[in-house]
């Protein structure tokens, strides 16, 4: 920033750095990784029964197998429980004495090449003895249900139950209540590239390059599993082809399994999994069934919000602690409410197990709260935006559970879609078959509840004015890669491309949480912009002497430092570096960390401040439904958002159509389809995504935010929030347009003529 407040280099649309090797093939992503003298290994899944003891397993044959170096089971590993809370860690690297799902891996091997590993699983034989199974949730919490876990009475995984005020008074004292049932469906990821890892056990260090969107919880997974201290482990980040907020976020059984073998061969193993895998094994998105249930005066004031849900948990927790209490966080988040209740329950079934994905459990609960605050308006006589209007979010408000709101433009977002989607002129005037929706939510700016929630990062400054940039965040398609080093390069009065970013490398890059929760601008944003200031002071001590001036009175701008006011009395930076260096000896090396205020939130009383600050959407969505085959069409979508100040708007727009198109998905067609836990739809064929020729060209979207004082240099979440509002704003366009509401998602062409059966 120069002396008159001018950004160089903040609020620029910058193009994504890494677009062009991607583009040009030249990136090297999990799958492309080599070492010489590599092995290649397979996974033996099970495929007999989703629920049964294992007897033996018999690997002789494929140990006998020419050009295979090595077999392991779960007799190799330490049988130490791994995964993401202490106390609900049900993990194990391979099944030793047990199945709970059709395509749980038992053992691996490592072969000269991929068509002989194949071959040697298909020798490997196991004797399993089957056990009953459970695939519903509602049915596997009741008494004699089979149990997943001995120890899981009513196989339940999580639970989180929370509220505030009295909610039973407040729908005694509402002038409407109104309870529906919600049902939401199981959605993939859907990455393009597969997972992959290269597995090195050498002179008792474990190094893993792997395509992970948090490397550092893959760090310490691995550690835990294996029964080694983190200094033992070494995680180095390929590039990613995507995550999708969750895909990648975990250690897998392939990774385990390629050190392993790589420890018993002495050869680097790797892994890679077929798309059919990807597809089907674990991290995806929670099926639920919510019961929500609202009280509202006649002036529109909400009273109570009482919220009942049920996941499938499948059989593994994954991440499903933090899931299941987000739901209940997501469905409070935007309004004010004086009385609140959430009831959450993740249940065990004998499936492949769901965790994290982009919104992580926010629009499933907009889905629900957004239709009960139109079935409010209708039966109300209230206008939807006016209604929305009087119970949102206002800045300064401390919501009856903790979230400190700070700024908050959900009112303007609100205002501006309303006039940018010509709402007055559509709604109730659309010819038939044609409907408008509309659906607000907001969104933590990197969740305060893990254990370590600091980043931290580096830089090096060249002395020819460069900056060596090193975080522990990854770039997963978001553009941190892009963003961070924008931070550092205003700071420091030089370009973006003058700053490199460095991928994650456990032995040399800052320990980080990972990335989720919309955190990375944010939390790693400010490490960065500490860092860059810590060396811009460091410099500027050496340029105020040179200069004859005060420290506070120099501008870097354009590569160069001058006395604010007088432009002429200045110098060129990589000469005050070189200064610093060469003739003083003092490197310049910045450090730099951040943490949100210390206010975290507590799971057992769902109270407390959930981030340091709060993004809020509105959106609106206009489709066209054909009566005769139930099909319809997203006609233009609206989007006003406030995420404070847009570091680089190209990367902003780019993450909110990528939401919204996700979430399109979900809302119409998408989903996992199963009987007796085996996925019927395994593949990109039969597992319907949505593709160009689903595209409307006709989205827009909207800033409204204005800088927040916390953010690095005012920005705020602007990512995984646009998923929030988009099962909502679909969900009651489709309400509208036929005049009945399809209450279960994805809103297929079979519901809505069932709904308008029913409607007669």
């Amino acid at each position: 920033m120069n002396e008159y407040g001018e950004f160089g280099v903040i609020g620029k649309s910058v193009p994504k750095r890494d677009g062009k090797v991607k583009a040009t093939g030249e990136a090297k992503f999990g799958a492309d990784f080599s070492l010489p003298g590599m092995l290649y290994g397979r996974l033996l899944r099970n495929g007999q029964h989703p629920h049964a003891r294992i007897l033996n397993i018999d690997a002789s044959k494929a140990e006998k197998l020419k050009g295979v170096r090595a077999v392991v089971t779960g007799k190799d590993f330490p049988g130490i429980l791994y995964g993401n809370f202490g106390h609900t860690r049900d993990y194990l690297p391979l099944a030793i004495d047990r199945v709970r799902y059709l395509g749980e891996e038992v053992a691996a091997v490592a072969a000269d090449n991929e068509d002989i590993a194949q071959e040697a699983i298909g020798l490997i034989e196991v004797e399993y003895e089957p056990l009953p199974a459970v695939f519903d949730p509602e049915e596997a919490m009741k008494e004699g249900a089979p149990l997943l876990y001995d120890h899981k009475p009513g196989n339940l995984s999580s639970a989180a139950n929370f509220g505030f005020g009295d909610v039973e008074r407040g729908f005694r004292e509402s002038d409407w209540v109104r309870e529906e049932t919600f049902r939401t469906q199981s959605i993939k990821h859907g990455m393009i590239e597969p997972h992959a890892s290269v597995g090195l056990w050498e002179a008792e260090k474990v190094t893993l390059w792997a395509c992970k969107q948090s490397p550092y919880i893959v760090w310490r997974q691995l550690a835990m599993a294996l029964g080694l201290p983190p200094s033992k482990v070494r995680i180095v980040q390929t590039y990613v082809g995507a995550g999708n907020s969750g895909g990648k976020q975990e250690a897998l059984p392939m990774d385990l399994c390629a050190v392993v073998l790589s420890k018993k061969t002495g050869r680097p193993v790797r892994f890679v999994h077929s798309m059919e895998e990807v597809i089907t094994i674990g991290h995806m998105r929670h099926s639920f069934r919510i019961d929500a249930k609202m009280g509202v005066k006649k002036d529109g004031s909400i009273q109570a919000l009482k919220m009942k849900a049920i996941a499938d948990g499948g059989a593994h927790s994954s991440i499903g602690q933090l899931s299941i209490f987000l739901l209940g966080m997501f469905s409070l988040s935007a309004y004010r409410l004086p009385a609140y209740r959430y009831d959450g329950y993740r249940i065990y079934t004998n499936k492949h197990w769901p965790g994290a994905l982009r919104g992580h459990c926010g629009p499933q609960a907009r889905f629900a709260v957004e239709a009960l605050m139109d079935m409010a308006g209708d039966d109300l006589g209230l206008d939807y935006f006016e209604l929305r209007k009087k119970n949102a979010l206002k800045p300064g408000d401390v919501t009856g559970n903790g979230f400190r709101i700070t700024t908050c433009s959900l009112t303007e977002a609100l205002d501006k879609v309303k006039e940018v989607s010509s709402w007055k002129s559509k709604k109730g005037k659309l010819p038939p078959g044609r409907g408008i929706g509309l659906a607000v939510s907001a969104f933590p700016t990197g969740s305060n509840i893990m254990g370590h929630t600091a980043c931290s990062a580096m830089l090096k400054v060249q002395e020819d004015g460069t900056v060596s940039l090193q975080t522990g965040a990854t770039d997963v398609g978001q553009g941190c890669d892009t963003v961070l080093p924008m931070i550092a390069a205003e700071v420091l009065g030089i370009e973006a491309e003058d700053v490199s970013f460095a991928m994650i490398d456990t032995d040399v890059t800052p320990v980080d949480p990972g990335t989720w929760s919309s955190r990375v601008t944010f939390y790693g944003g400010n490490a960065v912009k500490n860092a860059a200031m810590d060396a811009r002071n460091q410099i500027a001590e050496v340029a105020a002497d040179l200069l004859e001036a005060k420290e506070s009175d120099l501008i870097f701008h354009k590569k160069r430092i001058y006395v604010k006011g007088n432009p002429e009395r200045g110098m060129e930076l990589e000469k005050a570096i070189r200064h610093c260096q060469n003739k003083l000896g003092r490197p310049i090396m910045g450090r730099g960390t951040y943490n949100a205020p210390a206010e975290t939130l507590e799971f057992a009383t769902g109270r407390g401040n959930l981030a340091p600050t709060y993004s809020f959407y509105a959106q609106v969505a206009e489709v066209e439904v054909d009566p005769e085959t139930g099909k319809f069409d997203i006609l233009n979508v609206v989007t006003a958002h406030d995420g404070g100040r847009e570091l680089n708007p190209m990367l902003v727009q780019g993450q909110q159509i990528g939401s919204f198109v996700m979430h399109q998905g979900q809302a119409v067609f998408e989903g996992i389809e199963r009987t007796d836990g085996q996925v019927l739809n395994p593949n990109f064929v039969d597992y319907k995504m949505v593709s160009s020729a689903d595209l409307t060209e006709d989205l827009s979207f909207h800033s409204v935010g204005i800088p927040d004082p916390e953010g690095p240099f005012g920005a705020k979440e602007a990512g995984e929030g646009a998923a929030a509002p988009a099962l909502a704003s679909i969900a009651n366009a489709v309400s509208d347009a036929i005049g009945v509401r399809v209450k279960s998602l994805p809103i297929t062409p079979d519901k809505i003529l069932e709904a308008l059966k029913q409607k007669g």
